[in-house]
């Protein structure tokens, strides 16, 4: 342990250094004295590389807990777009599969843009307009989300949307319906409502089917 009057070594082999005489300080205001030697600059390197890998590290932090934020919501990969294709003649009613449920998305809004829908961080497909799509899910809880795409506003799209928890039975149908408040290049306010079997049926009547692929 090394000590004099202005500064003090603390710690065996250690490369913390403590400037001080701090009654020296309080006595005579010299603050020049606090931070003088060579041994204090070596606290004060170590300072400004912790800021700047702390500064470095922030934003990629920041990035996977957003990324791990919407996979818990359901949705997909940000890179992922969509090709739609209408068929305004199939309006399919899906049987269920031995042990799984069936989930229609409705996007119920005939100006609506083009919709991505997740599943549990996965994407199943993409509606535009007045369409939907269906998918099969095994029996327990999920999370379903939608996401406006957008080739123009693509920052702002992907905080353009809505996420549900559903949970489902095995032999049974359900319908999500998604309706929008407000959707503009700067903000958007989007609903995910579950539908009962009557308005499911005439949402399936009044939409087109959407047979969706991702973009090469």
């Amino acid at each position: 342990m090394l000590l004099d009057s202005q500064r003090r070594y603390v710690g065996e082999g250690s490369a913390l250094y403590v400037c001080l005489d701090a009654e020296d300080v309080m006595k005579n205001g010299r603050l020049v004295e606090y931070f003088s030697g060579k041994r204090c600059a070596a606290v004060f390197l170590a300072a400004a590389i912790v800021a700047v890998t702390i500064s470095l590290a922030s934003p990629v932090l920041a990035q996977d807990q957003a990324t791990a934020a919407r996979t818990a919501a359901g949705c997909g990969a940000t890179q992922t777009q969509f090709d739609t294709k209408l068929d305004e003649t199939l309006h399919v009613l899906a049987q269920p599969e031995e042990g799984k449920a069936i989930v229609y998305v409705f996007e119920d809004d005939f100006t609506g843009p083009t919709m991505r829908i997740g599943v549990d961080g996965n994407w199943v497909g993409a509606t535009n307009g007045k369409s939907f799509l269906y998918f099969s899910l095994a029996p327990g809880e999920h999370s379903v989300c939608v996401e406006w795409q957008s080739n123009v506003f693509k920052k702002t799209s992907v905080r353009v949307g809505a996420a549900k928890s559903l949970t489902v039975e095995a032999g049974k149908i359900y319908y999500i319906r998604m309706t929008f408040e407000e959707v503009t290049k700067a903000s958007g306010r989007i609903k995910l409502d579950l539908a009962d079997n009557a308005e499911g049926q005439f949402l399936l009547s009044s939409s087109a089917m959407s047979n969706s692929h991702p973009k090469k």
